[in-house]
């Protein structure tokens, strides 16, 4: 056979397998998706006035600018969570986000916001180790001994948080802090397709542990035990 016709043949075989990968891939996302939003679904409501009670609300963190301020998503998630507490809801709020860095600190931004509503310092749980929703999720069930909870966030992560919590043992029912429109919404949505897909990976075949565990620190206690 000639050489150019073999170096064809390899060409076609190896686009041919490339292509067999990435229809795999799409499908893998697609049934990653469909999955996560038929098992999270029934358990998110559309408002704070259908959300049974619980626990806890886990209000999940997301961006604080430099100067300490919210980001209009994480205000909304406090706003959220505060009159989750304030209507009867839940007995605590846990605060779960990133503060890995000295110079980035997501959950004393949000600490802040709670106590200047009137929410008691007891009764408002800081996680500092909250890097992404599955390790948030993890570190509620095992250090904050969470059974049952409100998950706070945007209606485009809310399959994802309320799946992963309740792969990972809590009770948990989902409600969105959409108040305000965002801009750039379908880059969200976008985003956490792929993260989905992750998702049901760590849930259904990896199981990797959280970053960070620590002491038990019950959310039935004092949330000031939780402060650093």
């Amino acid at each position: 056979m000639p050489l150019s016709r073999r170096r064809s043949r390899l060409v076609t075989g190896l686009a041919a397998g490339v292509g067999i990968l990435v229809v795999l891939a799409g499908l893998a996302l697609l049934v990653s998706n469909l999955w996560i939003r038929h098992s999270a679904d029934p358990h998110v409501v559309t408002s704070v006035d259908e959300v049974p009670q619980a626990q806890a609300a886990i209000v999940l963190g997301a961006r604080v600018y430099d100067d300490g301020t919210l980001s209009p998503m994480l205000a909304d998630r406090m706003q959220t969570g505060v009159l989750l507490y304030k209507s009867g809801k839940v007995k605590k709020l846990l605060l779960s986000g990133d503060h890995g860095k000295t110079t980035y600190d997501e959950v004393n931004a949000m600490l802040r916001y709670a106590l200047d509503r009137g929410v008691p310092a007891e009764d408002v749980f800081t996680d500092h180790a909250g890097f992404n929703t599955y390790d948030t999720m993890y570190r509620a069930r095992d250090v904050f001994q969470v059974r049952s909870a409100i998950v706070v966030t945007q209606g485009f992560h809310l399959s994802r948080a309320v799946y992963t919590a309740r792969s990972l043992g809590l009770e948990a029912t989902g409600v969105p802090a959409d108040i305000q429109p965002y801009g750039s919404e379908w880059r969200f949505a976008m985003r956490d397709w792929l993260a989905r897909a992750k998702a049901f990976m760590e849930l259904n075949i990896t199981h990797p542990g959280p970053r960070f565990l620590g002491p038990v620190i019950p959310i039935e206690g004092d949330g000031r035990a939780t402060r650093g």
